[in-house]
């Protein structure tokens, strides 16, 4: 995504919990290609599997995308926790997305009162993604004047599956063959009434994608302070039951939906019984087909 002017700084009174969290979330080191994969460890025949793989972009600056691929156990509850979250302008905003913002929607499930994460997962996740961001803003003096875009899965014991997501990553569920997009990509042209009532503008040049206010090229995101006033980190969230007809889904930057439908997607995936596979499989296709940008892609297997 293209540079945008520098933030303005705010500051916070918890500057040493901030800290913290920086030094833990800079100690992650991006490389120009990661893999891997695993499994849930349920007793029950809801069994969930996946793998991941990340290929660093072509774009002149190193990489920006970050993902989780964890099984956590919960109130007896077994949770598969995905996210990929796809930075620009640095990596400040996406590293501390990856250490806290699957946290800070599992937190919501810890508190008594009313909604929390097990009585109302949809706002749960809402108040988690907004209080997430609030966070970002107010200490943009640290984590820097970039931002990042989000999507996150929460598979709930092999049954339930949330998801939720700002920005243009993307999550595509294989349901009897035929590709399902779950999310919601937010582009800057969709949302012209919503920034354009709040002060801001869209550009669209020759040879250009539309940007807020010339810059941007997503509508919603993390961080971002200096164009704050016209972005939204409101997600868009669904909820889908899993059923024998679910068989997996995808979840990816940009990167691969630059160049890949998501029927082309599922279909390359859908003969591949290995998750790890499958996601390599995505990254090497959308690099044949000449992506530029970082890469990163989750395939999770049901049943």
């Amino acid at each position: 995504m293209s540079k945008h002017s520098a933030a303005t700084p705010s500051h916070s009174g918890d500057t040493t919990t901030l800290f913290s969290k920086i030094k833990n979330t800079i100690c992650f080191s991006s490389s120009s290609s990661d893999t891997g994969k695993g499994k849930s460890k349920s007793s029950s025949n809801n069994k969930v599997s996946h793998g991941y793989h990340l290929v660093e972009g072509q774009s002149g600056h190193d990489m920006e995308d970050y993902l989780v691929a964890e099984y956590k156990k919960k109130k007896n509850h077994v949770l598969g926790l995905f996210a990929i979250f796809d930075g620009h302008l640095g990596d400040r905003v996406p590293t501390y997305l990856k250490e806290n913002l699957l946290s800070n929607i599992l937190e919501e499930a810890c508190l008594f009162s009313s909604p929390n994460f097990w009585k109302d997962p949809k706002t749960a996740i809402k108040n988690a993604y907004r209080s997430t961001d609030k966070f970002i803003l107010e200490n943009s003096m640290q984590l820097g004047p970039g931002g990042s875009t989000a999507v996150t899965a929460i598979v709930i014991d092999g049954k339930d599956l949330w998801v939720a997501n700002i920005g243009d990553s993307r999550a595509v569920l294989c349901e009897r063959g035929s590709a399902n997009q779950l999310t919601v990509d937010h582009e800057p042209h969709t949302e012209r009434r919503r920034i354009e009532k709040q002060g801001g503008f869209v550009t669209t040049l020759p040879g250009d994608v539309p940007r807020v206010n010339g810059q941007l090229a997503v509508a919603r995101a993390f961080g971002d302070q200096s164009l704050k006033a016209h972005l939204s980190s409101e997600p868009d969230i669904r909820y889908v039951p899993i059923d024998p007809t679910i068989e997996f889904v995808i979840l990816a930057s940009d990167g691969l939906w630059k160049v890949m439908k998501n029927q082309e997607a599922v279909d390359i995936v859908k003969p591949i019984k290995d998750s790890q596979a499958a996601a390599k499989r995505l990254t090497t296709e959308a690099l044949a087909r000449k992506s530029k940008d970082d890469i990163s892609c989750i395939v999770i297997r049901f049943g």
